[in-house]
């Protein structure tokens, strides 16, 4: 839970400033973290309606992102994907105004599908990019982006991310779970509060004089201990929720009949290692396995239930 990880952290310095671009799953949950031990917090949201919308930018439209507004920021986590031609919008519309900031850390969410497709063999922030899908790809080209923008920055590398509201747990309770066997096709996961933990001991390395260089660490994989099979882990969810199984789909026998998305999915198989990040770089994993990540999930659903009513979303968690 958040408030575990609340406990565990230590206070920023005391005239931080985040700005978190685009306060979606992964964003809110570090706003949460921020707000909780007292740093001051801006998030963006395509609507100021929407929740932790402390300001407007639409990457995809007109935005109306006050220069003003950010006034003092010291920290950035950036979120928000590649447009449709495969740039960065942040970068398009923002890098003058960033670059005048008195950043001292900056984050970009990207993706561990960059590595591309490694038949399951391990690969490290050692190994060089070798996308094989368009989004990839455009993910690459905007690391590449951030990577020269001038800005003190740090691409985290993320593999799918699951939590609270949001796991195989509230797949297979909505009845929208499938049970696919693909033999020795594992998937990499990580818990949202991990990508919250792993960016607050990122920023807290910034502020104790070691900045974000190829060295020490600007390329990181956030991904948890534990590369599994996906029918591994629907199998121990069925387990804690006390739940009958969906019928067991062999993959060769049912991949035509999946979306050109889910085909994708499952058409790349790679373990991700987290050795830079856990050990050269010193984070301690909150949720080290689905084990202990789906537990996590279940105990806080229970406590907050999620909206059923909400569109179903992607998982591998």
């Amino acid at each position: 839970m958040l408030i575990d990880l609340v406990k565990r952290s230590r206070p920023l310095a005391s005239d931080a400033k985040l700005l978190v671009l685009g306060g979606g799953y992964s964003g809110r949950c570090l706003a949460s973290l921020a707000r909780a031990m007292g740093t001051p917090v801006l998030c963006t949201r395509r609507s100021l309606d929407a929740t932790h919308a402390d300001l407007l930018f639409d990457s995809n439209g007109q935005d109306r992102l006050d220069p003003g507004a950010l006034e003092g920021v010291t920290h950035l986590l950036c979120t928000i994907p590649p447009d449709r031609d495969g740039n960065d919008p942040v970068l398009s519309k923002l890098l003058v105004t960033l670059r005048n900031l008195p950043l001292r850390w900056a984050g970009y969410l990207s993706t561990t599908g960059v590595y591309g497709d490694r038949q399951g063999s391990w690969v490290s922030e050692q190994d060089e990019p070798s996308p094989m899908l368009d989004r990839s790809i455009r993910r690459l080209n905007c690391e590449k982006a951030w990577l020269h923008s001038g800005l003190p920055i740090q691409i985290l590398r993320l593999p799918g991310i699951y939590g609270p509201g949001r796991s195989v747990l509230n797949a297979l309770h909505q009845g929208r779970a499938r049970l696919i066997d693909k033999p020795g096709q594992v998937f990499c996961r990580i818990h949202v509060e991990d990508i919250a933990g792993a960016c607050w001991h990122l920023m807290h390395r910034t502020e104790q004089g070691t900045p974000p260089t190829m060295d020490q660490g600007n390329l990181v994989n956030v991904v948890d201990d534990l590369p599994a099979p996906t029918a591994e882990l629907m199998r121990h969810a069925a387990s804690l929720l006390g739940c009958a199984l969906p019928p067991l789909e062999p993959f060769d026998q049912i991949v035509d009949s999946l979306s050109p998305m889910a085909q994708t999915f499952w058409s790349e198989n790679r373990r991700v290692s987290n050795h830079k990040l856990c050990h050269d770089l010193g984070y301690t994993l909150l949720h080290p396995d689905y084990f202990n990540g789906l537990q996590d999930c279940l105990n806080q659903d229970r406590l907050n239930p999620p909206d059923l009513h909400s569109p179903p979303r992607s998982t591998n968690g």
